[in-house]
């Protein structure tokens, strides 16, 4: 066969990586090309009453910029043929632009605090029961039916310059090639889809009184939605770039790339930022069992992902950015494993999803507070305080793991774990105590591979998403994991699950 080239841009929430992925004869191989580091910026900015209100927002001028500074570092050290694109991003936000394409304010980010209040405001126009039924998705303070309904309410005026909606990869599709279409995953994490028929929902759009009209056109993964603009593909060197719908929201892109041999014994869990932990149905599952578990139903290639949020590694980066802070530079993975390992097990747990810490302004003394307000032992030195995360997230892990046997009547046998957080040898170890299953680890870069993946069934290169596990398999080293203490893991168990129901 011919080479035949993908270019994927995996949008994560700190930090924005560009791949090559290259078919040919000999399989599949992926390369990172560019990387770059990113955040958000808090605006105090007086309202119309005068006071000043914090406002959270992305960069998408500088995200753009690096994009297209990635697209002339392929150009120079690759080829100066490429088939096409792909864009991941996280599951929300995203702009309104106007008919002239202008973005009509900043890119909120989903951890604004505008949105602390808006799930009950979804409740009280909508049924819970209703809603879930429809879309198959639970309630999160960022979900975009939260975003929407707050921009109805309080920045309406704005509808009557005849807008469109953007979704945030959407934004850069657009901004590569004038794209204003979305996939049906990222599509179905906004609360607004409906789940069996992937489209919009009339329903839930009238009865919470958002303008359908705004929204972009859902397509299925690998559908060729455009192409890189002529004068874009100009200026980066590049023509005739295909622009293809991916697993947008990059959640499934990686699950996507999951090395699954039987998805009715697998639980998957994509490690980050967020831990997002779920099991692939054929159908959504929208019983009063799975709505109580507060499991989602998310769009995925061919399937759905049956899934919960669960928080990841946002605890631990906001714990090594306040140190920063403190000791002048960042400590090392290595000091942070290392610090762990030392530390006493078992001294005391946090719920990882409790609302405090979503956004605390200082994480360390979040989870103080916390221990204090639950009777516990409060961590005094940074190990322990690690050790307290890391073994917290994993008691989620099988908490999580137990809600969805029961909701799908199946056991799980296997765990597993990609994205970032595979790399992570000790939080893999305590997953596979904590859930007594065997974890299988990696590929690191799932989420990229998926993305890649879904490019190629688009362009014919791969027959389907078998094929692609295939694929996968032979490129990736991936990392096995056993049960080890399980029985010290499940007596710890009990404490904890004293705080997830109290």
């Amino acid at each position: 066969m011919s080479v035949v080239r993908t270019y994927a841009v995996d949008m994560g929430a700190s930090g924005i990586k560009c791949f090559v992925g290259t078919f040919d004869d000999a399989g599949f191989k992926l390369e990172e090309i560019y990387r770059f580091e990113h955040e958000t910026a808090d605006f105090f900015i007086p309202d119309s009453s005068g006071n000043f209100t914090q406002r959270t927002y992305w960069d998408d001028i500088y995200i753009y910029n690096n994009v297209i500074k990635g697209l002339k570092r392929y150009r120079k050290d690759v080829s100066d043929k490429l088939n096409s694109i792909g864009i991941d991003t996280w599951g929300t936000d995203g702009q309104f632009i106007n008919e002239d394409g202008d973005m009509i304010s900043k890119i909120y980010c989903y951890r604004d605090h505008r949105l602390d209040n808006m799930v009950d405001r979804i409740m009280a126009k909508i049924d819970k029961r209703l809603i879930y039924q429809i879309t198959g998705i639970h309630f999160q303070p960022f979900n975009l039916s939260n975003q929407l309904l707050w921009f109805v309410e309080n920045r309406g005026y704005m509808l009557k310059l005849n807008l469109k909606f953007l979704l945030m990869s959407t934004v850069f599709y657009y901004y590569l090639g004038g794209v204003v279409k979305v996939d049906s995953t990222l599509a179905s994490v906004t609360q607004l889809m409906d789940a069996r028929k992937r489209v919009w929902s009339e329903k839930v759009f009238k009865t919470l009184g958002i303008p359908i009209d705004i929204m972009p056109e859902i397509v299925d993964p690998g559908t060729i939605v455009g192409k890189l603009s002529d004068p874009l593909g100009e200026f980066v060197g590049l023509k005739d770039v295909s622009l293809i719908a991916v697993g947008s929201h990059d959640t499934a892109s990686a699950f996507a790339a999951a090395p699954v041999e039987n998805i009715d014994d697998a639980l998957i869990i994509s490690s980050g930022t967020w831990s997002l932990i779920g099991k692939l149905v054929p159908e959504p599952i929208t019983s009063d069992e799975a709505m109580e578990a507060n499991l989602s139903n998310e769009g995925g290639i061919g399937n759905i992902r049956l899934l919960k949020n669960c928080m990841g590694t946002w605890l631990v980066q906001e714990l090594l950015r306040k140190w920063a802070d403190e000791d002048g530079r960042k400590m090392s993975w290595d000091e942070v494993l290392n610090l762990t390992r030392k530390a006493e097990p078992f001294t005391s747990f946090i719920d990882p999803d409790d609302s405090s810490f979503y956004n605390p302004p200082d994480m360390e003394e979040a989870i103080k507070n916390f221990c204090r307000k639950t009777g516990q032992r409060v961590p005094s030195d940074r190990g322990t305080i690690l050790r307290v995360v890391y073994e917290s997230l994993a008691m989620k892990y099988r908490y999580i793991n137990e809600q969805i046997e029961r909701v799908t009547g199946k056991k799980n046998r296997v765990l597993h774990i990609v994205g970032g957080g595979s790399k992570n040898v000790l939080l893999n170890q305590f997953a596979a105590d904590s859930t007594g299953l065997r974890v299988l680890a990696g590929p690191d870069e799932a989420t990229a591979s998926g993305n890649c993946m879904v490019q190629a069934i688009g362009l014919g290169v791969v027959k389907d998403a078998r094929h692609s596990i295939d694929l996968i398999r032979e490129a990736f080293k991936i990392e096995e994991y056993e049960p080890k203490n399980v029985d010290r893991w499940t007596n710890a168990y009990s404490m904890f699950k004293t705080l997830v129901n109290p």
